[in-house]
Order: structure tokens, then C-alpha cells, then sequence
């Protein structure tokens, strides 16, 4: 079931496009990846997702229908710009926001309850936002986005601020909110997260997008251009070789990289001749490295 659509959307600012007609869809149980340097279009693209702006053109459909005042009690928000009030406690304010999203208050209450437990941080319930740190106060951030189980999550990078135990308890619960059935927007600009998370991508570059689809299939479209190679003892020769561009000694072995696949063969071959080969590896192409060829070529 297609529970979010964007059809051909564009968003005008006097003479500057800031979206140029974006699509893209998110199934019922999805992690949708939303990418793009600073200025691409990403957060003009989630406000009109979120009903706060609307598109001059194209059309925005939820479960299939236009965007109704009804659909706040469906969504949930994290902004990259947090939002909570310094000097209110965690249960005013965040209980309030989930009544705001038609909770009553003792549902409210209840489910924040269960996010504090969850979290491990049951204390936090009578404390101020000013009194948290960093970290903790993202993670106040994201349980008022999720407070009221939505349908809808859209996620600003959800995971800057955070300490490596804290990324991989956030990551871990958005797996399981997509488990349980919510369709989640994802941003950020840390690719080995939407690796890890999102099955599908887009990639906007100053309005437009430059990449789309499932990355899997968007990563068989680009060049495997590093081979990893672990052996016993040193190999000689490997710059020598035809389609080698680079050879850099790692701990235990080799990182070259190639212009032609067929080279693989020959490192491999050259390798098994001199040493013990303990690992061999022709890597397929980090999204990092994709990211930076889409922009870099739809500057060209």
C-alpha cells in the first residue's frame, strides 16, 4: 500500500525553484531515503509533505487522498532544528504535543511512559529539556515525533548529536516502527545510515532530482572501482598492472584501485603467485561515492 506519493511536485520562491518536479513514493512499512547537499530541495520538500507549505504544481497523496487537517493526527516530525522548549519539563511538553495530535491526556502520558522506558531514562519524566544533555534531548525530540504512533514519520537527521550507543538504539527503534507499518521519510548526510535503513533513494541536487530508484539497482549502474586484497607477505608488480589507477599498503594488504573490472583478475592473479591470499574483494560502490559523482556530474 502506497502511503505517500509525490507526483511531479515543484515549489517556486519568486524567481527561485526550490523543489523542480520531485516524485517518488513510500510504501506502507518503508524507509525512504531523501538526499541532497545543503540547499537541494530536501527540507522545502518535507514542509509540503508535512502540510506546512503547499506545492505550486504537481500533487502530494497520502494513503492515496489530498492532504487534510486530519492527516496531523497520521504524521510524525523530527526537524533538524529541534524544537522542544529549554525551561518546560519532558511530560508538559511532549504530553501537550501528543494531545495537540488528538491523544487524550492520559493516553499522552501513558505512551511517554512507555518511550522514557524504553529509552532508560524513566528519570527524565519531571526534568527540563535545558537539563538534558545533547544527546538526550534528541532523543526527548524523536519521542515527541513518535508520541502518538504515526503513520507517517518524517526524520531530519535523526541521528546527529549522538554518541555511537544512542545512533544505534535510534536506528534500531526505526526499524522497528517500520516493522510495526510506519512509512518513514528519512534525511541525512551520513550515507552509511540509508545504506544500512532504506531500501529506495532520492537524490536532489539544487531542485532537481539526479538519482532515483532502489539502490541496489542504482548501485549495479555505477563502476566497482576498488579491489581489497589481504595477504600473508608483500606482492610486488600490483601498480604495474594494466587498468591499476592507485595502490595504497593497509594493514594486512592492499587497497587498489581499478578503471576496468578486468583488472581484477590480473591483482588476483599476480597475488596468488607471490603470497597467501587471505581476502579478495572487488567492492561494489559506496553511496558516499555515488553521492559525490551524481552532484559532481550535474555540475558539469
Amino acid at each position: 500500500m502506497l502511503r505517500l506519493q509525490l507526483e511531479d511536485v515543484v515549489k517556486i520562491y519568486a524567481d527561485k525553484t526550490a523543489v523542480n518536479r520531485i516524485s517518488l513514493e513510500v510504501e506502507e512499512g518503508e524507509i525512504y531515503g531523501l538526499l541532497g547537499a545543503n540547499g537541494a530541495g530536501k527540507t522545502t520538500t518535507m514542509r509540503m509533505v508535512l502540510g506546512l507549505i503547499y506545492p505550486d504544481e504537481g500533487k502530494i497523496l497520502y494513503n492515496g487522498k489530498p492532504y487534510n487537517k486530519e492527516l496531523r493526527r497520521l504524521m510524525g516530525y523530527l526537524p533538524e532544528e529541534r524544537g522542544l522548549y529549554p525551561k518546560v519539563k519532558v511530560s508538559e511538553q511532549i504530553t501537550y504535543l501528543g494531545q495537540l495530535r488528538g491523544m487524550s491526556a492520559k493516553e499522552a502520558d501513558k505512551s511517554l511512559k512507555y518511550w522514557l522506558e524504553k529509552f532508560e531514562v524513566p528519570d527524565y519524566y519531571d526534568k527540563k529539556i535545558e537539563e538534558l544533555s545533547k544527546g538526550n534531548q534528541q532523543k526527548m525530540g524523536f519521542i515527541a515525533a513518535v508520541i502518538h504512533n504515526p503513520q507517517i514519520l518524517i526524520l531530519d537527521e535523526a541521528f546527529s548529536g549522538l554518541d555511537p550507543v544512542n545512533v544505534e538504539l535510534l536506528k534500531s527503534t526505526v526499524k522497528e516502527l517500520r516493522d510495526n507499518g510506519a512509512s518513514i521519510l528519512f534525511s541525512t548526510h551520513r550515507m552509511e545510515h540509508v545504506e544500512e535503513l532504506c531500501r529506495n533513494i532520492t537524490i536532489l541536487h539544487r531542485s532537481n532530482t539526479v538519482v532515483k530508484g532502489n539502490l541496489k539497482e542504482i548501485k549495479s549502474r555505477y563502476p566497482r572501482e576498488e579491489v581489497v586484497l589481504g595477504t600473508e607477505g608483500e606482492v610486488q608488480g600490483l601498480d604495474k598492472l594494466s587498468g591499476v589507477t592507485e595502490v595504497t599498503r593497509t594493514e594486512g594488504g592492499y587497497l587498489i584501485r581499478i578503471s576496468e573490472l578486468e583488472a581484477a583478475q590480473s591483482i588476483l592473479n599476480t597475488a596468488m603467485s607471490q603470497s597467501v591470499i587471505h581476502k579478495f574483494e572487488v567492492k561494489e560502490p559506496t553511496l558516499n561515492q555515488i553521492f559525490i559523482k551524481a552532484v559532481g556530474e550535474s555540475n558539469e
